[in-house]
């Protein structure tokens, strides 16, 4: 019988496609990509019209000869990597290495799926095609240009800068806009303006209901100083607060539109405090395949890196019915809901959606660890309600008179949930004003108190990595599989630091965007980016050539770089010094940065040698031994608390120990949210930090 090889991309899918597929199919993985261009140089042959030089990966020896074998054995090879043009081109590097264009007794196809299901693999398998040479040549253009950039400008900043720094295609473009976002909020002036609130109460009322200043009769008006503020008090002096109009009326709000990359990566940002780089790792695993009680191994998710919103007519009905039958017919939405098309979307993808709606987050949580379960759930009730009727407010608006000038009030209620039974982005705050129905025109209301605040208009917000993605896609920069390495790369090379959220440019991020602004214009010119991506997606279509782009792009960047090196002077950014002394030689140890984060050298160097791992210090005293307690972390990188003085004192606790003794049994407390807890479990004592 005919022997047929699959080969996919990741270990983690080759169990669960196995399961789908009989015993004359074998599944094995390539691990990636197999070919690349070289590390030790820039591998693109700039006198044969840019010809790339691919070499098999380092390590990738092994998994090429187990292929190789694999490939002997069988009649038919499916290429079954990712279906986007990373996945186009790894299929056509295995091609290339395991020389499958040269096999004459061997079937050679490209199949590709959106999700890891029975019905989608088997699909797939019915309908194989040829690779796609246009996809393949996008990618091969993307990752020449990157690397173009890159092995140009990076030996120009080590040059000039310091060791170990980088540029890049979208990462420096990315930087600039974190730069740029700086310089408003460091050039941002305040205004002043006050707020105006008055306190009314209707006859028989005991609680009084808080209505705002609007104005006058000439319209809406900002009091921008308390001279402003004192002449509209003196016009209220004696007023009488009586209602002028009632304004019953309706409110709609949408359902959400599925998630496409870089929306869950903002959503999850938002919602599970992820980072952008651990929601794409939890997403691949989701859509991989995870083990399910009762159900083996599951793809769970569609494929992550889309920014289409479009979903399959077959998941489209079934989402449509699951709603029926389990919220009822009035929470099916009939009418298609769609994105604003911004001209950039590929829509090669579907949204990311979960693969079986019936796999509700209630089936499969105890086989989820908790941070897996938390994403597939969003994305899971994300999808659900997007198929959903929309949910509708009943508002009331109050306008008030009060001498010359008027005051407002708005409430509103909830008469039909839609899909808010299932998904809620933005949860309404509490209405205080839900009695406005009984309100009518000509009601007399008693003022209670009048309240005036001061304040300043505020800065631009500094960008988080959710609103750095959000403003990425808008400008047309990157695409959804480059947004979660672009930012952990710029935060890696601390050109950025990240605290609560916010994303800040350091004392190093600066220089380097100031010579890249200075020397190279164009390449951290965000409109120059966005249409060198859009010439990417031309020649993904076949509607470009792809070596008329890198003849067009290399000549202007080489003769920047040439110029640069000649013109360029050198920046010294000084090492942070810290309070460690060198037990060597008595200098106090600077702070340096390595693969693997911070760690404290001696400033001696090359005469003293001497490093040491940094520790971040807490200032609390070691419950054992008296010395410091500092901030550690596991190879896994998760943090604990640990001794300084480590191995001679081995206390450690994954919760960061108080200076407070449990009045119970005299065991140090821990930190725990908003409680103090006894470390010692069998004493249970606890206390709550915010209670007065």
């Amino acid at each position: 019988m005919a022997k047929c090889l699959v080969i996919v991309e990741s270990p983690a899918k080759v169990k669960t496609i196995k399961k789908f597929l009989g015993t004359n199919y074998e599944v094995d993985a390539s691990n990636g990509h197999v070919r690349d261009l070289p590390k030790s140089q820039l591998g693109i042959d700039v006198e044969n019209d840019y010809e790339p030089k691919y070499i098999t990966i380092r390590g990738k020896g092994d998994i090429l000869a187990k292929l190789r074998k694999e490939v002997k054995k069988a009649d038919t090879i499916y290429l079954a990597t990712d279906p986007d043009r990373e996945g186009e081109a790894i299929s056509w590097h295995l091609v290339k290495a395991l020389k499958l264009d040269e096999a004459k007794d061997k079937k050679v196809y490209r199949i590709s799926f959106n999700e890891i299901t029975k019905n989608a693999v088997k699909t797939s398998l019915k309908s194989p095609r040829e690779i796609d040479m246009d996809l393949v040549d996008a990618q091969q253009t993307r990752r020449i240009l990157d690397r173009m950039v890159g092995y140009s400008i990076s030996p120009l900043l080590w040059a000039k800068v310091k060791r170990g720094l980088s540029a890049g295609r979208v990462q420096s473009v990315a930087l600039r806009m974190i730069c740029d976002r700086e310089e408003e909020i460091d050039a941002f002036i305040p205004e002043e303006y006050w707020n105006l609130e008055a306190d009314l109460k209707p006859e028989g009322n005991k609680k009084a209901l808080n209505a705002k200043f609007y104005g006058d009769k000439n319209g809406k008006q900002t009091i921008h100083n308390k001279e402003e503020l004192q002449k509209i008090l003196d016009g209220l002096e004696n007023a009488s607060y009586i209602v002028e109009e009632v304004k019953k009326g309706e409110r709609i709000k949408k359902s959400p539109i599925p998630f496409t990359t870089s929306t869950l990566q903002q959503e999850a940002s938002k919602v599970l405090n992820f980072s952008t780089q651990k929601t794409m790792r939890l997403a691949q695993q989701l859509y991989e395949g995870v083990d399910i009680a009762g159900k083996g191994t599951v793809g769970l998710i569609t494929y992550l890196r889309t920014d289409s919103t479009r979903i399959a007519e077959e998941a489209d009905i079934a989402a449509r019915k699951y709603i029926d039958a389990t919220y009822g017919g009035q929470y099916v939405e009939l009418n298609e809901q769609e994105a604003k098309q911004n001209g950039k979307i590929q829509d090669a993808h579907e949204a990311i959606r979960p693969t079986d709606i019936a796999l509700t987050p209630v089936l499969v949580k105890e086989s989820l660890q908790r941070d897996l379960f938390r994403l597939y759930q969003l994305i899971w009730k994300r999808f659900t309600a997007s198929r959903m009727k929309p949910a509708i407010y009943e508002t009331t608006s109050v306008r008030i008179g009060a001498g010359e000038y008027y005051f407002t009030l708005a409430a509103s209620k909830i008469v039909f949930d839609g899909f808010m039974s299932v998904y809620v982005q933005d949860e309404d705050k509490e209405d205080n004003n839900l009695i406005l129905g009984k309100l009518e025109k000509g009601t007399v209301l008693k003022l209670e108190e009048l309240k005036h605040s001061q304040h300043f208009t505020q800065p631009p917000s500094h960008y988080t990595e959710a609103s750095l993605v959000k403003a990425l896609e808008e400008q047309g920069i990157g695409r959804p599989s480059t947004y979660a390495p672009t930012i952990t790369t710029i935060i890696a090379r601390r050109y950025v630091a990240k605290e609560n959220k916010n994303l800040y440019v350091t004392e190093l991020g600066e220089v380097v965007n100031r010579i890249m602004k200075e020397n190279f214009p164009s390449i951290v010119d965000l409109q120059f980016t966005a249409n060198l991506e859009y010439l990417l997606d031309k020649v993904g279509d076949g509607s470009a050539n792809w070596k008329t782009v890198v003849r067009n792009f290399y000549p202007d960047l080489d003769e920047a770089v040439k110029k640069a090196a000649e013109e360029l002077e050198s920046v010294t950014i000084a090492d942070e010094v810290s309070d460690e002394i060198c037990e060597l030689c008595g200098r106090n140890m600077v702070i340096k940065y390595g693969p693997h984060g911070k760690f404290l050298a001696c400033p001696g160097f090359p005469d003293c040698k001497n490093t040491k791992p940094y520790f971040e210090k807490t200032g609390i005293p070691c419950p054992k031994c008296g010395k410091e307690v500092v901030i550690k972390k596991t190879k896994k990188g998760r943090k604990y608390f640990g001794c300084e003085n480590n191995p001679e004192c081995d206390f450690m606790s994954w919760q960061k120990p108080s200076t407070v003794k449990c009045p119970e049994c005299g065991e140090y407390m821990v930190e725990k949210g908003n409680k103090l807890l006894c470390s010692n479990e069998q004493c249970g004592y606890s206390v709550n930090m915010n209670a007065k």
